[in-house]
């Protein structure tokens, strides 16, 4: 369940079991019991230190960077810092955070999952407050094929084709999954997948065509890409970011890019409810503003990550597609009307997925 244990406590990742994949509930609460068990002096803060809670997808950026923010900070106050590391699906981790795991600051893929943590009084500033609105590195949902395309999947309609072996993860757990199925949706209500109405009941039947061909709902993003990578599944639905880094490190798949796709933009908040009491906020507020800095654009983009920082942007804008059509979360209303409409109890998705069930 802990993939890696410290002695001083620095990295605790909570990566899943293959065993408790029935029950999301199960893993994450035996995970966050764990992980009280495991590193009971966590809760000890001294100043020098800080724990960052963040989303699985961007692990190695942090990792790459970490050491930088590391040196800049002893060279700033004299005092060597410790950041340790949590990774879960986004939601999952803004759950853990509100119910008890003591992140100074939380690092996730969705708005909303920061708000979740803000709605439970745990971050009191104006995280917003920057040039970028809050937000720390882009990305875009796009789709990884098999090794010369066997499959000729090329843009959205293809995934509803008869056959097709689809991995995405689940939104219960992802915020990766909620971005992959917005992507969808979106491009099918704005009218740019073909054989579909541009309209909510166009874009819902391309929902319910593609996702009758998912054959593994993930409990995140990172999960995805390693069963695709271990063979299974024609196709995965994923973070631009995965596929590049996975193409970089040796995979032999392919990036395909939909013709029309959504613009992720993934928030950072320091957790002053956490950090305040753990004498933790200064280095907190120094981590968050150093990941704006060239330097760690830099290293994001290396990553695979679109940089939020414009100068940086520009340089390396030659690394990242752009789409024909790309868009936003507020081309469909915002989160404050996603949330509910697609993803609640009587969301559009939600009901989709049941038809699906009963259908089977």
């Amino acid at each position: 369940m802990i993939e890696k244990v410290s002695t001083r406590c620095t990295i605790f990742e909570f990566e899943g079991n293959k065993k408790m994949e029935k029950s999301f509930r199960v893993f994450f609460i035996y995970g966050w019991i764990l992980a009280m068990i495991a590193f009971p002096a966590c809760a000890q803060k001294k100043g020098n230190e800080i724990t960052l809670g963040a989303y699985t997808a961007p692990r190695e950026a942090y990792q790459a960077i970490i050491p930088f923010f590391q040196k800049y900070w002893q060279g700033k106050t004299g005092k060597p810092i410790e950041v340790k590391q949590s990774y879960l699906g986004s939601g999952a981790q803004a759950r853990a955070i509100v119910g008890g795991f003591e992140a100074d600051l939380a690092a996730l893929s969705l708005e909303s999952d920061i708000e979740v943590i803000q709605k439970a009084g745990l971050i009191k500033n104006d995280w917003r407050k920057n040039n970028s609105l809050g937000m720390v590195t882009r990305s875009i949902v796009i789709l990884a094929v098999r090794a010369g395309n066997p499959k000729n999947i090329h843009d959205w309609q293809d995934l509803a084709k008869p056959g097709i072996e689809i991995l995405t993860p689940n939104p219960k757990s992802s915020g990766g999954a909620m971005w992959n199925i917005l992507a969808l949706y979106g491009a099918a209500q704005r009218g740019k997948v073909p054989g579909y109405e541009a309209s909510s009941q166009g874009a819902r039947n391309l929902l319910k065509d593609v996702f009758k061909n998912v054959t593994v709902l993930d409990k995140g993003a990172r999960e995805s890409i390693i069963n695709f990578e271990k063979g299974i599944g024609d196709v995965v639905i994923t973070y631009e970011s995965e596929v590049l880094v996975g193409k970089k490190s040796g995979q032999n798949y392919e990036a395909v890019t939909p013709s029309s796709t959504i613009l992720i933009e993934t928030p950072l908040a320091v957790v002053d409810g956490y950090a305040g009491p753990h004498g933790a906020l200064a280095p907190a507020q120094g981590f968050r503003d150093f990941l704006w800095s060239r330097e760690a654009q830099k290293i994001f983009a290396d990553f695979g990550l679109r940089p939020v920082n414009p100068e940086v942007a520009a340089e390396v804008s030659s690394q990242f597609p752009a789409p024909a059509d790309l868009w936003t979360v507020g081309n469909l209303g915002g989160w404050g009307q996603v949330i509910p409409g697609i993803f609640g109890p009587g969301g559009i998705f939600t009901a989709v997925m049941e038809e699906i069930e009963k259908e089977k």
